[in-house]
């Protein structure tokens, strides 16, 4: 199928209704012999390391419960420093860069404000101008999000919206995809200012779950933005949340704050907890 046929698709086919009922099924309790064929299924057809996760494949009861998995101890070192920046997950990098006036590539030829993508203005103002980059998982990767730097965590903003896919044939035909679809935006103060971690949701992403208080997306709630009135302290590395299926995040920073490592570039495949740059 080529991508303008692709996209085509995606525009009539009922993406929230979709991505509702896959996330209900990969809930649902099954008979034993029956979800862990599916899953070794989906670890033999995506090459998942399942050596790494927490648990035998056996102790899962849903497929939800394994796509979410956490990791053995050690499995993901985070590499020490103060001023060392950390990969907040598992994936490859889509794009990476400068929010010069406040602007941030999607793909060659488009754009997107980070106005747009948080969904407001003025939280956006602090970002112009600093260090960002969109980092895609894919169904093999850990799917937990961890926190790229020591700090506290001071809010988040859940961003209702569409259910696009955010594969490489949607980046690049759909106009600012990444403010489109549904977001939770986790805010931090850190030992390099302000940072913003952004979640997507995509197609089939049924939920997106805060790890810090109970929030998850996708429940038929309308947007919501809150500021903790004191801030919830965060390792580098603490788990932030984690996608019920898998999706992007996003991270933007304050001007002058972070600097990227020369190795961080589209393409690069990152680790979490692995150095991605520095504070200058």
């Amino acid at each position: 199928m080529n991508e303008q046929t692709f996209m085509k698709l995606m525009q009539i086919l009922p993406k929230s209704a979709l991505s509702t009922a896959v996330g209900m099924a990969t809930r649902l309790p099954a008979p034993a012999p029956l979800h862990r064929a599916a899953i070794k299924a989906f670890a033999k057809a995506y090459n998942v390391d399942v050596a790494e996760a927490e648990h035998a494949l056996e102790h899962y009861p849903t497929f939800a419960e394994f796509f979410t998995r956490g990791l053995r101890a050690g499995s993901r070192p985070v590499d020490p420093g103060n001023k060392v920046v950390v990969s907040p997950v598992d994936g490859a990098v889509s794009q990476v860069g400068y929010a010069e006036h406040g602007r941030v590539m999607q793909a060659k030829g488009i754009h997107y404000t980070v106005g747009e993508l948080l969904g407001d203005e003025t939280a956006a103002k602090p970002f112009h101008g600093g260090a960002w980059t969109t980092i895609y998982l894919s169904p093999r990767d850990y799917h937990r999000i961890h926190s790229p730097l020591g700090g506290k965590i001071t809010g988040y903003s859940y961003i209702p919206g569409e259910f696009w896919p955010v594969n490489p044939a949607s980046v690049k035909n759909k106009q600012a995809l990444f403010c489109v679809n549904e977001r939770l935006v986790t805010y931090l103060d850190t030992v390099a200012g302000k940072c913003a971690v952004v979640k997507v949701g995509a197609t089939c992403v049924s939920r997106i779950r805060a790890a810090y208080e109970d929030v998850i997306t996708h429940e038929g709630k309308p947007g919501k933005v809150h500021r903790f009135d004191t801030p919830i302290p965060v390792e580098k590395g603490g788990e932030l949340g984690r996608f019920e299926m898998g999706s992007t995040v996003i991270l933007v920073f304050e001007p002058g704050r972070v600097k990227w490592d020369e190795s961080f570039q589209p393409e690069a495949v990152v680790r979490m907890g692995r150095r991605i740059g520095e504070i200058p």
